[in-house]
């Protein structure tokens, strides 16, 4: 209507054709040049189903890196709901044959899980939350595979076959054919709105289109429309020109995936610390180039050796500096000066600064170095000690500057310190030996490079007692006790035992000589501290009891321990431990029980002696306080036994406590001894079923029962079996010894027991009969029947002719103790009840005191209150002598 209404002048018309002019921007805007840039992609629903799958596996795959099982969890449903709606495409594309990406992802998923649920420290070192996750995502998975079973197998067979290869070339086939499309429709529009787009851009000026030009424009622009439209419904054949486009950007993506890939292993390997990949040319690779160290006709002399090492030192710690780069100049650099022999001095400072390097190719402090570096920084300090021992005049200290460096001449200066080169290898040492598995081979491995490391130490400690003061020679010594003071040394017992002569020196006197010195010299307390604590630890692993407990005894460690950094803690828990087990091989049953009973009363011994974490339940630790925490645990080879130690303070608990509560068994305010021991004993007899003891604890609650009933046999057949033997007797030396001495023990303490029991019973029992019954001599019993006598523990005398014990009945019967105890629970109740009335009747008084305020003074109703108190004592007298 409009175009037919074109040629009037009327309002209508201009009407009209302002209408018409306001649609033509619309038709630019739907074809603007901006569609050129951004291509439409017209994507099929097979396609969005398989990247909604392949989104959540790239998802699954991020949370195994980090081990969050339950946004695993989470996203393992979301897969199962997103293969749900793609089943009906698989169906009709995949001819119901599930793809093998998927498949894929369910394999790696099932045997992730199942790594990490066969790892019990893992699991044990969890959050609540991960546990629990991990175990529903474990059941889930389960049922969930038992309908991919064959496609499972069929891909275990041959894992290594890429995914659907075929499939996605066909898919990027798809994709362009339909990106094809759009690109021509926009070409076409802007061929289509070049006319309205040079009126918008020529809107400011005055010439305006006529009536005719605007009809002409509105029927060019209606047959364009719906060309547009046939072209873009109906896609016309694909020419040569089409297919070699396709091809072109099929092999651009592959080539971009390809380039990917190189990135990222070039990424990861400088990572690891390996380098970039070198170019193969015929299967041989070509070397890298050495770095250019100084021009060819440059003359190579100490200033300009001086200054490039100044350079090189100069990178470090650069954000683009290659690291291994820079060892690789500083070894140049040294071999540049051994050949034109610049001096010992610059070779020295060379060394130290490959030293440095070599620790800072590690990125990450917390982890250790590889085990390649770690051989090359032990040769290096090596050589660095070797040239130092030839070269006395050299002089190497902290406290020279940069300036007064002396390099030229006799005597040489460097700045620079050996022993804190030595300390932190010592330190990297420890964190190897933390990071290796230590069941495997390459524990043991490691562990043989400490004969190198105490190599080191040693020539340290003869060049700094040439060179150092005496800070120094007690830091150095302080290191060589942490590598002595945890060894057993058997010719020590030897020596004891006249098997060795006196002029072999045993560790106990090297460490007598060390300690010694650090008593004398050192100024820091933590030094001595950790001295001390080393030195009774030695004393106690080769059974010096009397000595280390003097050294407890003298230094006071135990007041002020919890004042110390928590290495030095760790170190007072270790010793504590193993003074206990020396009391204990000494039949001193009372002092093991009291080193061991802070240890274990706490039931976190593992963490005590920083042997491992165990999992919070309440309160969770920090990432960063578990990162601390491990960075604390002692290696392997240094761990204490925790099922020794446990085992010796509950056999100690219950030689101390049975003989207690036989003889303390009507008493009411009878106290415990050791808490976990009694806790042991009560949750065994609140079971209805007790079978025969299988675990360690087990055993020993058994003995107690068999002993609180006098019968030391069973007692000690509990205790001392092929059972017990292995896990915890064999483990100490001469076991044998030991044995013997536990069974003494336990028969002296059950003739305690039962005399406590059964004295009651008896008029006088013989001394001969109850030397048969528990199989000791005589003077023994006489002696422990004495001792009792005398603490006053048992109401007899002894009948040294007739050899018997005469009771003397002061002890009450149970009936009497039992009524005893009953006329004390009483006279509490009355107690109470009394203090209840009291407050009562005094809040009755109170109240009438308000009442009649005026009627009283305050001193009469003091007299009023105290006379009715008097009156309640006496009748609270009264009633307890009825009782």
């Amino acid at each position: 209507m409009s175009r037919f209404f074109a040629g009037s002048d009327s309002d209508s018309d201009s009407s009209s054709e302002e209408e018409q002019i306001q649609r033509a921007p619309a038709l630019a805007y739907a074809f603007s040049d901006d569609e050129d840039e951004v291509k439409r992609v017209v994507r099929s629903t097979k396609e969005k189903r398989y990247e909604d799958l392949t989104n959540i596996i790239k998802q699954i795959r991020n949370f195994k890196k980090i081990k969050d099982m339950s946004s695993m969890l989470s996203s393992f449903e979301d897969l199962q709901r997103a293969y749900l709606k793609a089943a009906p495409v698989i169906a009709k594309e995949e001819n119901g044959q599930t793809p093998r990406f998927y498949i894929r992802c369910l394999a790696e998923m099932e045997d992730f899980i199942n790594e990490v649920w066969e790892d019990r420290d893992g699991r044990k070192n969890m959050s609540k939350n991960n546990y629990k996750s991990l175990s529903s995502i474990r059941q889930k998975l389960r049922k969930y595979l038992k309908d991919f079973d064959e496609s499972i197998k069929k891909f275990r067979e041959n894992p290594d076959q890429p995914d659907d290869e075929g499939e996605e070339e066909k898919r990027d086939e798809d994709v362009d054919s339909d990106a094809e499309a759009p690109v021509k429709v926009s070409a076409a529009a802007k061929v289509a709105v070049e006319p309205t787009k040079d009126f918008d851009d020529d809107s400011d000026s005055d010439s305006w289109p006529s009536d005719s030009e605007s009809d002409s424009g509105s029927s060019t622009d209606d047959d364009k429309i719906t060309n547009m439209r046939d072209r873009f419904l109906k896609k016309t054949g694909p020419t040569q020109e089409d297919d070699e486009e396709k091809e072109k950007r099929k092999e651009d993506r592959r080539n971009e995936r390809k380039e990917k890939e190189r990135k990222k292993m070039r990424r990861e390997d400088e990572e690891d610390g390996e380098g970039e990949w070198e170019t193969v040319k015929g299967g041989v690779a070509i070397p890298s180039e050495k770095p250019k160290m100084f021009a060819k006709d440059a003359q190579i002399d100490l200033p300009l050796v001086i200054n490039k090492l100044s350079e090189i030192i100069a990178a470090r710690g650069k954000k683009r500096t290659d690291r291994r780069e820079q060892i690789e100049l500083l070894h140049e650099l040294q071999n540049v000066s051994e050949q034109h022999q610049l001096g010992p001095a610059i070779v020295i400072k060379i060394k130290f600064a490959i030293i440095s390097a070599i620790f800072d190719y590690n990125p990450k402090v917390s982890d250790a170095m590889k085990p390649e570096y770690w051989t090359k920084l032990l040769e290096r300090m090596y050589e660095l000690l070797e040239t130092l021992s030839k070269n006395d005049n050299v002089v190497i200290s902290e406290t020279i500057t940069e300036e007064t460096e002396n390099f030229e001449s006799a005597p040489y200066q460097v700045r620079g310190c050996v022993l804190t080169s030595v300390e932190r290898l010592d330190d990297e040492f420890t964190k190897l030996l933390k990071e290796c598995d230590p069941h495997s081979n390459e524990y043991v491995e490691r562990l043989k490079d400490e004969c190198k490391v105490a190599a080191i130490i040693d020539k340290v400690q003869i060049y700094l007692e040439r060179h150092s003061n005496y800070s120094e020679i007690c830091r150095i010594y302080l290191r060589k006790i942490e590598h002595l003071y945890y060894k057993f040394d058997p010719k020590v017992l030897q020596q004891k035992a006249g098997e060795v002569t006196k002029d072999v020196i045993t560790s106990v006197q090297e460490m007598e000589k060390l300690c010694k010195y650090i008593y004398a010299k050192d100024g820091t307390d933590r030094l001595r501290t950790r001295a001390i604590l080393s030195h009774i630890y030695h004393h106690a692993l080769h059974d010096n009891w009397f000595q280390a407990r003097d050294l407890v005894l003298m230094s006071h460690l135990q007041e002020n321990i919890q004042h110390s950094d928590p290495s030095t803690q760790i170190l007072y828990n270790r010793t504590m431990a193993h003074l206990g087990l020396c009391a204990f091989r000494h039949a001193n049953i009372k002092d093991a029980h009291s080193c061991l009973v802070d240890l274990m009363m706490t039931g976190k011994p593992k963490e005590l002696l920083a042997q491992g974490l165990l999992p919070q339940r309440q309160h969770e630790r920090s990432k960063e306080q578990e990162k601390i925490e491990k960075q604390r645990q002692m290696p392997f080879h240094m761990h204490i036994n925790l099922e020794l130690l446990e085992c010796v303070y509950l056999v100690s608990a219950m030689l101390i406590e049975i003989p207690y509560m036989a003889a303390h068994e009507f008493d009411a305010r009878r106290r415990m001894i050791s808490k976990t021991f009694y806790q042991q004993l009560r949750s065994s007899e609140r079971q209805s079923l007790v079978g025969p003891p299988e675990s360690m604890r087990e055993h020993v609650v058994a003995a107690a029962k068999a002993m609180r009933n006098g019968h030391w046999a069973s007692c000690n057949t509990f205790i001392i079996n092929d059972k017990m033997n292995a896990k915890v007797w064999d483990l100490f030396y001469q076991a044998d010894a030991v044995r013997a001495m536990l069974t003494k023990l336990i028969k002296e303490e059950a003739l305690r027991t039962y005399l406590f029991t059964y004295s009651h019973v008896y008029d006088s029992i013989s001394m001969a009969t109850l030397a048969e019954m528990f199989e000791m001599e005589k003077s023994n019993v006489h002696s422990i029947i004495s001792k009792m006598i005398i603490n006053e523990e048992l109401m007899a005398s002894l009948d040294d002719p007739t050899q018997t014990v005469v009771m003397h009945r002061s002890e009450p019967s149970r009936l009497q103790s039992l009524a005893m105890q009953l006329a004390d629970k009483i006279n509490n109740f009355v107690d109470s009840n009394e203090r209840i009335l009291e407050t009562k009747q005094g809040n009755f008084f109170m109240r009438g005191q308000n009442q009649v305020r005026g009627n009283f003074r305050g001193g009469d109703r003091q007299n009023y209150r105290g006379g009715n108190q008097e009156w309640n004592r006496q009748r609270r007298d009264n009633r307890r002598q009825e009782y």
